[in-house]
């Protein structure tokens, strides 16, 4: 490879099999607060940051900022709980990252999570030695479908947008990488349906059908 390529996963639904982990404590989380959030709801906005899903869901002046902050840290910290015991990796995950290491990509993190989250997917993982760049919620000041998270992720790898893949399953999330100017690859997981990521370059069931080559191919086309 003349110039190097890169490739930013995501991480909830992506690198890790989280779904029914986040409802777990989107759930909990709600009927503590005295409301109620259906499988059909959360579905509709997982991989969305939390502040637009309870906007979406209850209302925008549902909590204050103090409320809102402390929800979202005792949610996540709940979602790690329930993960620690049994951590949801997605098949193939820590092997295509690999892969692509070896074959001279740059690999970057980009998620609207906390730190704490993205910091466990990297140990459970082992991939802290192969990734070069990490974006996490903190970094950020726009979600996703806004490109800020990618933008920042492909700035701290050093390589042009246009040379970037965007591993992603979320529509918000095919969204930010399309708007960032990124090749888009949907991994099909639980909670979205092929239509609700159309948008994508490219459509795949399992990271087991990504290769360091294929995506070579469909970045520079």
């Amino acid at each position: 490879m003349h110039t190097q390529l890169g490739v930013i996963f995501d991480i909830d639904g992506v690198l890790v099999d989280s779904y029914q982990a986040h409802l777990q404590s989107w759930q909990e989380m709600a009927a503590r607060m005295g409301h109620e959030l259906t499988e059909s709801q959360f579905a509709a906005t997982f991989g969305r940051i939390s502040r637009e899903i309870i906007a979406e869901c209850w209302g925008a002046d549902a909590f204050t900022p103090q409320q809102l902050a402390e929800f979202d840290r005792t949610k996540e910290a709940l979602y790690r709980q329930i993960v620690e015991t049994d951590y949801p990796a997605m098949e193939g995950a820590t092997d295509l990252i690999t892969a692509l290491h070896a074959a001279g990509f740059l690999v970057a993190l980009g998620s609207s999570g906390p730190p704490a989250n993205v910091q466990l997917a990297i140990d459970r993982l082992q991939i802290g030695h192969l990734v070069g760049a990490v974006v996490t919620g903190a970094d950020v000041t726009r979600g996703k479908p806004d490109p800020q998270v990618f933008l920042i992720g492909a700035e701290r790898l050093g390589v042009p947008p246009a040379r970037c893949a965007v591993v992603e399953d979320a529509p918000a999330g095919i969204a930010a990488a399309n708007a960032a100017g990124m090749t888009s690859i949907a991994l099909l997981s639980t909670g979205h349906t092929a239509e609700s990521v159309a948008a994508a370059n490219c459509l795949v069931h399992s990271l087991r059908e990504l290769s360091p080559e294929r995506i070579s191919n469909l970045i520079t086309g």
